[in-house]
């Protein structure tokens, strides 16, 4: 088959391990820049257009679409939808995991475990907002944050409303999280592939750092999570809609709780860390998602 990843850094670890893994397999494989496709939007002939020349025949596409371009891209991924050409996360799912408040809100509405979180608009219900979630210390995080960038740990109540009401005074949106003290600035990021946690690694926060993204620092270790963690994980990924998903959980006292679910999650550390093929995991559960997928019947 002719697949597409839809990348803005094409010679990065998940992209080149993506396009590995397809080849391997005996499909064909373009890595395409997402915000230099342009769209031809009519009603019986929907188009993509590529450095001058009209994308065609693609089977299906891997959106590796960074928060920073979520707009563009998922509008780019709803163009090939509706020229027919399978997803492996629908547009819709993408949108939705990007929206922290949104998913946050449809995981609660399904029962699934969170941190306490508050939002709220005006400085006036600051003390409100702290108390709501258990005082302090607590986490302050932007909602358009990524990789830990825009998560403050606030440790006292003085703290935390300047924190917030210095938010507040950017015209910022932000979430009001309770500190899970006991989950010792470690997280648990689970890889979703269908129905399946197909691999998960516990990350550990640098000394000092109470954030355990990779990327500042982190250190990433094989972990055996429980059965209750496993079902969190991939209900967490089916109430956004999304085929393939890193979900970051925390252990708390009371159960698993969900931090975020990612529609991109990065191939480098789950298969470092592992030593399992996630790429080509998740080629093969294309492969099978392609198969059921129903011919168009033309005219």
């Amino acid at each position: 088959m002719k697949l597409a990843v839809l990348s803005r850094e094409p010679d990065n670890y998940s992209s080149q391990r993506l396009r590995e893994a397809a080849e391997t397999r005996g499909h064909e494989v373009m890595i395409i820049d997402t915000l230099r496709c342009y769209m031809s939007i009519v009603a019986h002939r929907p188009s993509i257009h590529y450095k001058g020349e009209a994308l065609e025949h693609v089977d299906a596409i891997i959106p590796r679409i960074g928060s920073s371009i979520t707009f563009y891209g998922t509008a780019v991924v709803r163009q090939f939808e509706m020229m027919g050409t399978k997803s492996l996360n629908p547009s819709l799912a993408i949108s939705r995991s990007r929206d922290k408040l949104r998913s946050m809100q449809m995981l609660a509405r399904k029962g699934i475990g969170l941190p306490v979180t508050g939002f709220a608009h005006s400085p006036d219900e600051v003390p409100d907002l702290i108390q709501m979630v258990g005082g302090a210390p607590l986490v302050v995080k932007l909602l358009e944050g990524t990789q830990g960038i825009g998560v403050v740990l606030c440790e006292t109540r003085k703290a935390a409303e300047s924190v917030i009401e210095a938010f507040m005074g950017l015209n910022t949106n932000i979430l009001v999280q309770e500190y899970i003290k006991e989950a010792g600035g470690a997280d648990i990021r689970c890889f979703v592939i269908g129905d399946k946690v197909v691999a998960s690694i516990k990350r550990q926060a640098a000394p000092g750092e109470f954030r355990s993204n990779l990327h500042r620092g982190g250190s990433a270790s094989v972990i055996k999570i429980s059965p209750e963690e496993r079902r969190t994980a991939v209900r967490a990924a089916k109430v956004m809609g999304l085929d393939v998903a890193g979900v970051d959980i925390l252990r708390s006292n009371h159960g698993p709780v969900v931090m975020e679910v990612n529609s991109s999650p990065g191939l480098e550390g789950i298969e470092n860390g592992t030593g399992k093929d996630i790429a080509s995991l998740i080629i093969q559960h294309l492969e099978r998602a392609l198969a059921e997928k129903p011919k168009r019947v033309e005219g």
